[in-house]
């Protein structure tokens, strides 16, 4: 891969199967001041990004209703923006359940692109059609459980000023009675730490709660627990870094995702942060606090 230097101008390709917020993620960057254009014909994107008329960022949507479209012309894009010393290229891949795309579908009552098709079919399609671009994604964010307010506050936690460049770590609670959230690079299960649940006056708060804290800090695992994830994470995350990766998503589990993995998202992040690391919170389970960032100035 050749070098990037600091004067290549920034390049985002935007997709991902329709209906999965390729358009709010678009909205969002022109916020951003990225130069916008949607379904530019792929046969245009290097003459645009490197013909000198551009000279900011620039975020290019992408989808099957693109001219010239197909997953491998893409791809061919992509491998492109790798190679080429005049951009400095990234594709954001916006994935979404198959079941959540057809709810939005009918509760929107849009007609899917491939139209041809009924809506079940298509989604299906799509989503296998894009399945090798999900593969190559720079970063990849999975809308099933964000509303556009939560994806907007994803997508500037990653180009926003603070975002645009380096390694940037999102730790995540969860519980395993709704599943293991999609696109997670690791899980680390915390059920076998005491569970405040079961005392009647922790039961009502959260791992956020300093009582909380306290009663999971007790168990006699805990110390051991929190100085291995520590210790893994120092050695992952400067190998990640060094690697170019440009993401690294961390999800603790328990069996509510209210308390245990609540109260391991917040103190892994906050030791992420005061190392210099970009660190997002999300915390699923928990109404109003799907995207909390935790500031940190990466080293």
């Amino acid at each position: 891969m050749t070098d990037k230097t600091h004067e290549a101008t920034p390049l985002v390709l935007v997709t991902g199967p329709s209906g999965a917020g390729r358009s709010t993620a678009i909205r969002v960057l022109e916020d951003l001041r990225f130069e916008v254009i949607d379904n530019l014909p792929l046969s245009l994107i290097q003459q645009v990004a490197i013909g000198g008329s551009v000279t900011g960022p620039l975020a290019i949507g992408v989808d099957v209703r693109t001219r010239g479209f197909s997953a491998s012309n893409l791809l061919d894009i992509v491998s492109w923006m790798q190679d080429e010393p005049r951009v400095a290229g990234q594709l954001l891949y916006l994935d979404c359940s198959e079941e959540v795309l057809l709810r939005r579908f009918s509760e929107t009552r849009r007609r899917h692109p491939l139209h041809d098709e009924a809506a079940p079919s298509a989604v299906a399609r799509e989503v296998d059609l894009l399945r090798g671009l999900k593969d190559r994604a720079d970063i990849l964010i999975d809308t099933s459980d964000l509303s556009p307010h939560d994806l907007k506050a994803e997508i500037a936690q990653w180009f926003g000023p603070q975002g645009s460049t380096g390694l940037s770590v999102s730790v995540q609670s969860f519980s395993y009675k709704r599943g293991i959230p999609r696109g997670l690079d690791m899980v680390l299960d915390c059920r076998f730490l005491q569970n405040p649940h079961w005392q009647p006056a922790l039961r009502a708060l959260t791992g956020r709660d300093q009582a909380v804290a306290h009663y999971v800090q007790a168990d006699p695992n805990h110390d051991a627990f929190v100085a291995q994830v520590g210790s893994l994470l120092d050695l992952l995350i400067p190998a990640y870094r060094a690697e170019g990766k440009a993401y690294f998503s961390l999800g603790f589990g328990c069996t509510g995702g209210q308390h245990r993995s609540v109260y391991m998202t917040e103190a892994i992040a906050k030791r992420l942060a005061e190392v210099g690391t970009r660190v997002s919170i999300r915390h699923r389970e928990i109404a109003g606090m799907t995207t909390t960032v935790a500031a940190g100035t990466e080293g």
